[in-house]
């Protein structure tokens, strides 16, 4: 793969989920303001609270990563990565995470 398909492909992907996102979460929030409400929600039935369980356990693993490569490798800017994982969620704070560090490692001879 290209780095420009590469880097598009994640960028598409990161814009899919914002897309999603806003058309399935910001209106009832609205609606409803309780933002403790809508995030216990996730964990509604059995199935949910798998799906939820899993994205709160990548966004620890992408915590994980970009703290062990800061400190390995000098990477800035994890941090906006980790807050965008949170809100709007952990396809688009990964996605960035792998944009910087394909930027700030290319040419560098690192992986």
């Amino acid at each position: 793969m290209s780095d420009r398909v590469f880097r598009l492909s994640l960028v598409l992907v990161a814009l899919l989920f914002c897309g999603v996102f806003a058309a399935v979460v910001i209106p009832p929030l609205l609606a409803n303001p309780d933002v403790i409400s809508a995030a216990l929600a996730g964990f509604a039935n059995p199935y949910a609270a798998g799906y939820s369980t899993d994205v709160i356990l990548c966004w620890v693993v992408l915590a994980i990563w970009v703290l062990f490569e800061r400190q390995r490798y000098r990477l800035r800017g994890g941090w906006l990565a980790l807050l965008l994982g949170v809100v709007p969620g952990v396809a688009v704070g990964f996605a960035l995470y792998l944009l910087m560090r394909h930027r700030q490692l290319k040419g560098s001879g690192l992986p």
